[in-house]
């Protein structure tokens, strides 16, 4: 039995994760492949693969692994392995770490400060040479919504309450309560939060009922002049939507780190807009070092027969 690292990584990168890999998972036989043809293991190496861990793997590759058992994501998000019809069907794990979580709910918390302290109306009358105080409300004045309450929701929204925030979390189904944090699910919930999120924070799996969700009637319900922080998947946001929007003033300033296109191309119309903040998919990148450890204490739990961490439902990507 071996281990696969299947990712679509330059050279530099694949080294890093292969070390972390190979620290984390010692004795284990580990190889790496990028997915090129050219240089792919020979047939019988790879009819001996009975775990793959997988970034951004080509598709159709994991189908040539015959033995395979356990595909284990070294990414929160698995929207691009899903996509591949050739996915063999075997336990799916996505990545659940602490340190990602946690990496995200400070990015979180640092653009919603940011908002809430209205940064971008300040940088705007710079620009003007304007000295115009204003108004500024309280910290539990401000209402902040957050969609998705998995990992990386809940650890954003219970920072936020700790800082101060009025913050209430939705979810696709019922979760468990988390202190500070009112909680809603189901559609009349998400219509709620909307209704009440004066900055609006999407941390949602990309999944065929979640694309799309962030257009003109999400928007529409929102209270004039709301902030967007879209740190989930970019297809969650219907980009002309989205423009409609900035310019009718519904949404006051937008704040994306993730898009349809990485990177975004530099002719994109959103780098020239004044009420847009764009980030490179940077508000919780991917330690190798304590994803690697991650992923080799779910590799021990399926070993021993328990249940997995960050187990996928096919049926509705998470």
């Amino acid at each position: 039995m071996s281990i696969l690292f299947l990712a679509d990584l330059d050279t530099e990168e694949l080294g890093r994760w292969a070390d972390a890999l190979r620290a984390s998972l010692p004795g284990e036989a580990i190889l790496t492949w990028t997915g090129d043809a050219a240089s792919a293991p020979a047939t019988e190496v790879l009819a001996g693969v009975t775990v793959a861990i997988v970034a951004n793997p080509p598709p159709g590759r994991l189908a040539r692994l015959p033995a395979l058992r356990l595909v284990q994501s070294a990414w929160a998000g698995v929207d691009g392995l899903l996509a591949d019809p050739a996915l063999p069907p075997v336990p799916l794990a996505r990545l659940v770490d602490p340190q990602l979580a946690a990496d995200m709910a400070e990015a979180v918390l640092g653009h919603v400060m940011a908002l809430h302290r209205q940064m971008p109306a300040y940088r705007a009358q710079q620009a003007r040479g304007a000295w115009q105080p204003l108004a500024q409300p309280r910290m539990a004045e401000r209402r902040v919504g957050v969609l998705g309450m998995g990992e990386m929701g809940r650890a954003s929204a219970a920072l936020l309450a700790r800082t101060g925030f009025d913050v209430i979390g939705w979810s696709r189904r019922p979760r468990a309560p988390l202190p500070g944090v009112a909680m809603a699910s189901g559609a009349q919930g998400l219509a709620n939060v909307l209704g009440a999120a004066q900055i609006l924070v999407n941390l949602l799996p990309l999944t065929a009922q979640t694309h799309g969700l962030l257009g003109a009637g999400a928007f529409a319900r929102m209270p004039r002049g709301a902030g967007l922080v879209n740190a989930g998947r970019g297809g969650h946001v219907v980009v002309p939507d989205l423009l409609a929007a900035l310019d009718a003033g519904q949404i006051g300033h937008a704040v994306l780190d993730v898009f349809t296109t990485e990177p975004l191309p530099a002719s994109d119309p959103l780098w020239r807009r004044d009420d847009v903040t764009i980030t490179p998919h940077v508000a919780a990148p991917t330690d190798p070092h304590s994803a690697a450890r991650a992923i080799a204490a779910n590799i021990a739990r399926w070993r021993a027969g328990e249940p997995l961490v960050g187990l996928v439902d096919r049926s509705t990507g998470y």
